[in-house]
């Protein structure tokens, strides 16, 4: 992103909002005591403000108010502003306040969290949290918790950002000698009742497969009524790692006649790491032309605390994935669940490209425009032995 400049010359005006003021040069005369030039005296991080708004009254005509103020940072600032005043330019030095008042946000609560009997008891184990610009929000807990002896402790959980917001939640932690196994009674689908369930004639019906789902028929998926496929590409935890099936998921898939795309696991925090998994995805495709754009899917929500990051910090990272994905001809997709589309990604993030929804309902009440809707993760198609990701294209939204 480009810097804008206020100085002594007269200067576009900015169509990035994210572009902050910076200090002037002192070329510019100092504004007479008879200029007015009244300004509001804080305004919260990261809030999208021009200078027209940001200036309350004045009796100068601002010589670009659509630049926008830098609210980055919390803390006390100033800005200087080039004005026209009685046919002479000047600069007016103004100082504002930018304040965090938004409290973190509760990502995974473990409300119930089983905890085994005679070891470490640590509650971020448990809960997953985060803060709209605190990058290492604290966490602590009223109550009593033995994790050397059996029983049910209720406690309540409080995170708290660095300005002083807190959110608080009750939850039990159940010391057991025993953890319960897990459970699957998921109903599965078979995947003609699934396109009988919601074919309304603008729509079209996929699945989204990786290694998980082995060896694949891709002419008998085909026939089932599929008409695409998204294929996972790789995953990273600490090293990029090509999905075993993905070279020749992508090419029987193309073979059998099925639009394709393919999406990318990442657990990355940092701009470089990101910009390297780009450049590694169009390596691997060689210049293949896909039918869907490429999807980031960071979804490591039950421990985002451990990765020092604000709820900002990984908006950022999808709009550096997206702008990379663009810069070697491709677009980008944003993968995520209904609950956190609904309280981690930003409007604009979402608004910026096609959305795939992951909400496992029969009908999904999220509120928010997607393109995509991931609708089971237990569906059942010929082609395939064992469980499918079954997925929903709307054809009249979107894709680029």
């Amino acid at each position: 992103m480009s810097n804008s400049s206020i100085g002594t010359t007269l200067p576009t005006s900015s169509t990035d909002a994210a572009t902050p003021v910076t200090t002037t040069s002192a070329a510019a005369q100092k504004a007479p005591e008879d200029l007015v030039m009244e300004c509001l005296k804080s305004t919260e991080v990261y809030e999208e403000i021009a200078l027209s708004d940001f200036i309350t009254e004045t009796n100068a005509e601002l010589i670009d108010g659509s630049v926008f103020l830098d609210t980055t940072e919390t803390g006390t600032h100033k800005v200087n502003v080039p004005c026209l005043y009685q046919g002479q330019v000047y600069t007016k030095t103004l100082r504002y306040t930018v304040e965090d008042t938004t409290p973190p946000i509760i990502l995974s609560g473990g409300w119930s969290a089983n905890h085994l009997c005679g070891t470490t008891f640590d509650l971020g184990d448990y809960v997953g949290f985060a803060d709209n610009y605190d990058k290492t929000p604290t966490l602590t807990y009223s109550g009593e918790i033995d994790p050397d002896s059996v029983g049910t402790y209720p406690i309540t959980a409080t995170i708290q950002d660095s300005s002083g917001n807190s959110e608080s939640w009750e939850l039990t932690v159940n010391v057991v000698n025993e953890l319960p196994p897990y459970e699957d009674n998921n109903p599965r689908v078979d995947f003609s009742d699934f396109i009988a369930q919601y074919d309304n004639g603008n729509v079209r019906f996929g699945i989204d497969v990786s290694a998980w789902q082995a060896d694949i028929d891709f002419d008998a998926v085909r026939d089932a009524g599929c008409s695409f496929v998204i294929i996972r590409i790789g995953t990273y935890y600490d090293a990029i790692k090509m999905d075993d099936y993905f070279r020749i998921n992508l090419e029987h898939a193309a073979a059998a006649g099925l639009d394709v795309g393919i999406y990318y696991y990442t657990t990355d925090r940092s701009v470089d790491g990101i910009k390297e998994h780009a450049r590694w995805i169009t390596d691997q495709l060689d210049g293949q032309e896909l039918d869907f754009p490429i999807v980031f899917d960071w979804e490591d929500f039950s421990s985002f605390q451990e990765y020092g990051m604000s709820i900002r910090d990984l908006n950022d990272l999808y709009e550096v994935f997206a702008d990379e994905m663009e810069s070697y001809g491709y677009s980008a997709m944003l993968y995520s669940s209904k609950n956190f589309l609904n309280n981690f990604w930003s409007e604009k993030t979402k608004a910026s490209h096609p959305v795939w929804l992951a909400h496992y309902t029969d009908e999904t009440d999220y509120a928010g425009n997607f393109s995509i809707w991931q609708a089971s993760a237990y569906g059942r198609i010929p082609g395939i032995a064992g469980d499918v990701d079954m997925d929903i294209q709307y054809l009249d939204m979107p894709m680029d």
